[in-house]
């Protein structure tokens, strides 16, 4: 008789550093429950990549014991954007700078380099899809959810009865490019913030480091002459500091978060009306803050997103757990559905503050 507890999937997670991996077995258990993280090597190209994902997933299945033989199928997720297919779009995805990415197959080339059925989503999606099973648990199957995750750029995913929304190009869930009202979310003067995409006003332009480091910082800056981020080393590293000033109480960052909780209740607000979900999740450094300011953060978007009196009281607003290995996990997840197997023996997790 086949052991059913040897077959398993593995989800590999690839940025712009590293790749983490892990490992799901068919009775819906992670065979790893920290960070198994290898070099992503994508600055050299998509053939040192693909073969950085397949160094990736021999180093996990050593870590593991389980033998090659076991595997059954592959979950990637690479930085957006890119086709349901897994082809890199053509203007180039996030961290994946090296114009050989641009409409690269990378799902295609993973599967021919392994032997194996392979299944793609981006990162946020599949963090998405990973917080929306590790919340509901059991009930997964039954509900809906919608994801940010702040990064970067801002990220997104949409999750009905338990399976991502990619849509007919792949690009469903990227709220980080909707345009949302910035009256009352823009102090007196401040410019409107345009994105690297084009668009002015959309969530990415607030709702980023790249929205800190390009827009709110350069205004908040003028108003604060004497603060220390005027001697950060460059506007990206001063950008990155603000989380831990922010953390710490320090005024201007807390300007600066508050509209972007500002901004992110906006497209949950824009999302209530589109998908009416039973979850709301925030992913993203600030998950990884201060449990202190975490909470109010959280409580800031809360607030700031617009739901009916019919919506209020079934509606929660939670962060992405475990979210260093939410991306992998998700993959996993992807990839064993595509098998048919039972979904993650995960427990519900419970709401956060607000």
């Amino acid at each position: 008789m086949r052991d059913e507890n040897r077959e398993v999937v593995a989800g590999l997670d690839s940025g712009g550093t590293a790749i983490n991996a892990t490992l799901l077995d068919s009775a819906g258990r992670f065979l790893v429950d920290r960070l198994v993280e290898t070099p992503s090597q994508v600055a050299g190209g998509p053939g040192a990549g693909i073969g950085a994902l397949a160094a990736a997933l021999a180093n996990v299945l050593a870590l593991t014991g389980v033998p090659p033989s076991a595997v059954r199928a592959v979950g990637l997720d690479t930085p957006g954007p890119a086709s349901a297919g897994g082809v890199i779009s053509v203007r180039g995805g996030v961290n994946l700078i090296d114009p050989r990415w641009r409409g690269f197959d990378v799902r295609g080339a993973l599967e021919a380099r392994l032997g194996l059925p392979v299944s793609y989503a981006n990162d946020a999606n599949a963090a998405a899809l990973y917080a929306h099973h590790a919340h509901f648990g059991p009930a997964a199957g039954q509900r809906s959810s919608v994801a940010l995750i702040v990064g970067t750029g801002l990220g997104g995913g949409v999750v009905e009865r338990g399976r991502v929304v990619s849509g007919a190009a792949g690009m469903a869930g990227e709220f980080g490019h909707l345009r949302i009202p910035v009256d009352g979310l823009l102090a007196d003067g401040q410019p409107m913030p345009r994105c690297n995409c084009g668009l002015s006003g959309d969530g990415e332009s607030i709702a980023s480091v790249t929205g800190i480091e390009k827009n709110l910082l350069p205004y908040w800056l003028e108003r604060y002459p004497g603060h220390p981020l005027h001697q950060a080393s460059s506007p990206h590293k001063a950008a990155l500091m603000v989380r831990e000033l922010a953390s710490a109480g320090d005024e201007l960052s807390l300007q600066i978060f508050r509209q972007q909780a500002m901004a992110l209740g906006r497209l949950f607000t824009v999302a209530a009306s589109l998908t009416d979900p039973h979850a709301y999740f925030l992913g993203g450094g600030v998950v990884e803050a201060a449990p202190s300011f975490r909470d109010w953060f959280l409580t800031t978007v809360r607030e700031h997103t617009d739901l009916l009196d019919e919506q209020r009281p079934l509606a929660t607003f939670a962060l992405v757990p475990d979210l260093d290995m939410a991306g992998a996990r998700g993959s996993a997840i992807i990839a064993a559905d595509r098998l048919g197997w039972q979904a993650p023996a995960l427990q519900p997790g419970a709401t956060a503050p607000g």
